[in-house]
């Protein structure tokens, strides 16, 4: 399995680093792995739904 690292995965999905961390330190990313200090995202990972956003039920932001 191939991996990438914070700030790899942050200019995928469009967010902070810090927010990427925060979503490791939380287990929101499947597969993650943690050597030391850094962070191992699966490269074929998908961003995490942002729960900090409120959805109507169609699944369309407010």
């Amino acid at each position: 399995m191939e991996y990438i690292s914070c700030p790899e995965a942050a200019k995928k999905w469009g967010i902070s680093e810090r927010r990427v961390q925060r979503l490791c330190e939380d287990a929101r990313i499947p597969g993650i792995s943690k050597i030391g200090y850094m962070w191992l995202i699966p490269k074929a990972a998908d961003k995490p739904v942002d729960k900090r956003q409120k959805q109507n039920k169609g699944g369309e932001k407010l």
